[in-house]
């Protein structure tokens, strides 16, 4: 008898929708508006802040015209899903993720299109905002492996994946072409079964417990996910 495999309940996930994702520190938004448009493109434009969109598909925009007018194809789109990564002390928005290549029947779900503005880079709220989307993923909509795919020459997303608990698969070589130029894509993943040891040490990284009276952490996240 040849094996074909694990049974698995073939019962499909849900289809992430345009909901709010309450954090501590951030909360995910799904793009809204001209308000939030205007925020973002404040934030991620200007001669030093070129590099946020060194490894994207698009960006960065010569103008705001140019920056709302992909804004708004963003904010209508379902499949990329884009939210905005609004600061809960602010209410403004400092970063942007979407959920992708969402395939509801094979429970497959990506977390792509990142960018974390320098008010967010290495900060609590960035952790914070990978926790809230995994665990939308696994806890209300039912997936079984959320996928984290980046250029391969992109060494701070392959960092952060590790960190964050997903595992490294291989390299697709000459997978895209972004910007006219070779991309070659580093794949990580995360599995549903692997999800409550990760839930585990998400909370307790981001429990404010384990940072000090400085806001130093005394447990690091890699640590805690053995890398």
């Amino acid at each position: 008898m040849t094996e074909l495999g694990i049974a698995v309940d073939p019962s499909p996930a849900l289809r992430p929708q345009r909901v709010v994702l309450p954090g501590r520190v951030v909360t995910l938004r799904p793009f809204d508006g001209p308000s939030q448009a205007e925020a973002l493109y404040q934030a991620t434009h200007g001669p030093e802040r070129e590099d946020l969109w060194r490894y994207m598909g698009d960006g960065p925009f010569a103008s705001r015209d140019e920056y709302e007018a992909a804004f708004e194809k963003k904010e209508k789109s379902v499949d990329p899903l884009f939210m905005a990564i609004v600061d809960n002390a602010t209410g403004l928005p400092v970063g942007q993720a979407a959920y992708m290549r969402i395939e509801p029947n094979q429970r497959c779900i990506e977390v792509g299109n990142i960018i974390f503005t320098p008010a967010l880079q290495r900060s609590c709220g960035a952790t914070e905002a990978m926790y809230l989307m995994a665990r939308h993923v696994f806890q209300d909509l039912g997936y079984r492996r959320y996928e984290w795919k980046c250029n391969a020459l992109n060494q701070p997303s392959r960092r952060a994946a590790l960190r964050l608990g997903f595992t490294f698969e291989g390299v697709f070589r000459q997978h895209m072409i972004i910007k006219g130029r070779n991309r070659d894509t580093a794949w990580f993943s995360m599995l549903d079964s692997e999800w409550p040891v990760r839930q585990a040490n998400f909370e307790r990284w981001l429990a404010p417990s384990n940072f000090d009276q400085a806001g130093r952490q005394r447990l690091s996240l890699s640590h805690l996910n053995g890398q």
